[in-house]
C-alpha cells in the first residue's frame, strides 16, 4: 500500500497509525478553533457577494462526491430558473490567480475537477485562492449569472453563503478524529448546521445528521474524442465491453467504488488505482493495451491524439437529487430571486 492508502485506512479506525498523529490533530483543532473565533468576533470578516452563494463541501478529506454534487445542483439551480455560475480554488493549479475557464483552458491553470465541472455544466466557471476574488470576477465577465455555487467551499469562511450542502459518502465520519489522525476537516456538529442541507453520497445515511440519499449511477461509455467534443455517454456501450479484456484507472482519492460501479455493469476489469488528481503524463498504462476505462476527472488530462492505439472510453457518473433536497435547499435562497 502506498503512504496515502495506508493513511486513508487509518482514517476509518483508530489503529496505532492514527493514535500516533492524534497530537497534530490537537494542533490543527487549535488552529481551527482560533480561526473560527476570529471570525465570531469579527476580526475576520466574510464578505459577501451581491448575488446569492450556495456553498457544496464536505467535513470529510478525500472524494465524498462534492463535483457530480455540484454538477446536479448547477441543473437543478437552472430547472428553478437560475443562471448559475461556479468558483472553486482549483486543486492542484500550478498558480494561485484568478482564470475564468473555458474549453481550452489548461489543466495546470484551471485544476482537474473545475475544468471538468465546466466541460459538464456548461456554465461560467472562475478558479482563484480567494473565492471572493472569484465570484467578483465571474460577475464582472458574466453579469447574466444570478447565482454562485462555491465548489469545496465549506471551510472557506471568508465567502458568505446563503445555504450549503454538506457532502458525506458510505465512511460517515470514519475514525471521528480530525485530521491527520482521521478525516475529519472539522469536527461533526451535533446537529444540521444553519441554512444546510447534507447530502449522502451512500447506500443509507452514514452519520446521525439528518439528511437526502443521492442516487448515483454511471450513464455510460463514450470515446474520449467523442467526449472532449461533448457528446453524451451510451449505456450501451457497457455491453459492448463485456467479455473483453478492459482495464480501468482512476486517479482519484477512493478507486475502489469506481471499479466496483463497473463491475455492476457486468464487466471484467483490470485495476489501476492511481493517485489523488494524477497528471497522465506519461500514459500509466502499456501502449499495448487495447481498452481502457477512465473517470471524467481523468478525462480532462488526456488528449484524444496522444494515447496511440488504445481505445480509451470516459465513463459518466451522474447524481439524481430528490424533490425534498431540492425543497430544503430552496428555503434557504432569496424569493426575490426565484423564477
Amino acid at each position: 500500500m502506498s503512504a496515502a492508502s495506508q493513511l486513508q485506512a487509518a482514517w476509518l479506525r483508530r489503529g496505532g497509525l492514527a493514535r500516533a498523529l492524534l497530537p497534530l490533530s490537537w494542533l490543527y483543532l487549535a488552529l481551527i478553533s482560533l480561526r473560527a473565533a476570529c471570525f465570531r468576533l469579527r476580526l475576520m470578516r466574510s464578505v459577501r457577494l451581491p448575488v446569492p452563494v450556495v456553498v457544496v463541501g464536505n467535513l470529510v478529506a478525500g472524494g465524498a462526491g462534492k463535483t457530480p454534487t455540484t454538477i446536479a445542483l448547477v441543473q437543478l439551480l437552472r430547472e428553478r430558473g437560475f443562471a448559475p455560475g461556479i468558483v472553486s480554488r482549483g486543486y492542484g493549479r500550478h498558480s494561485d490567480n484568478i482564470v475564468l475557464l473555458n474549453r481550452d483552458t489548461p489543466v495546470r491553470e484551471a485544476g482537474d475537477e473545475p475544468l471538468l465541472l465546466h466541460l459538464r455544466s456548461g456554465v461560467p466557471v472562475a478558479v482563484g485562492a480567494d473565492r471572493v476574488a472569484a465570484g467578483q470576477a465571474l460577475l464582472r465577465a458574466h453579469p447574466g449569472v444570478n447565482i454562485v455555487v462555491s465548489d469545496d467551499g465549506l471551510q472557506h469562511q471568508r465567502l458568505a453563503r446563503d445555504a450549503q450542502v454538506i457532502v458525506f459518502d458510505e465512511r460517515g465520519a470514519g475514525n471521528g478524529w480530525l485530521l491527520p489522525a482521521g478525516p475529519l476537516r472539522e469536527p461533526v456538529p451535533a446537529t444540521v448546521p444553519p441554512r444546510s442541507v447534507v447530502l449522502y453520497n451512500a447506500a443509507s445515511p452514514s452519520t446521525a445528521l439528518r439528511g437526502h440519499l443521492a442516487a448515483r449511477r454511471l450513464t455510460g461509455l463514450v470515446p474520449l474524442a467523442e467526449w472532449s467534443q461533448g457528446r453524451a455517454a451510451k449505456p450501451e456501450a457497457f455491453a459492448e465491453l463485456k467479455g473483453r479484456s478492459v482495464l480501468a484507472a482512476a486517479g482519484l482519492a477512493r478507486p475502489q467504488r469506481f471499479f466496483e460501479m463497473l463491475r455492476a455493469q457486468g464487466l471484467s476489469i483490470t485495476e489501476l488505482p492511481l493517485p489523488d488528481h494524477h497528471d497522465f503524463a506519461p500514459l500509466p498504462w502499456p501502449a499495448d493495451t487495447s481498452e481502457v476505462i477512465v473517470t471524467e476527472k481523468d478525462a480532462v488530462k488526456l488528449r484524444p491524439d496522444a494515447i496511440g492505439t488504445t481505445r480509451v472510453w470516459v465513463a459518466t457518473l451522474d447524481f439524481e437529487l430528490s424533490p425534498a433536497f431540492a425543497s430544503e435547499l430552496m428555503q434557504w435562497l432569496p424569493a426575490t430571486d426565484r423564477p
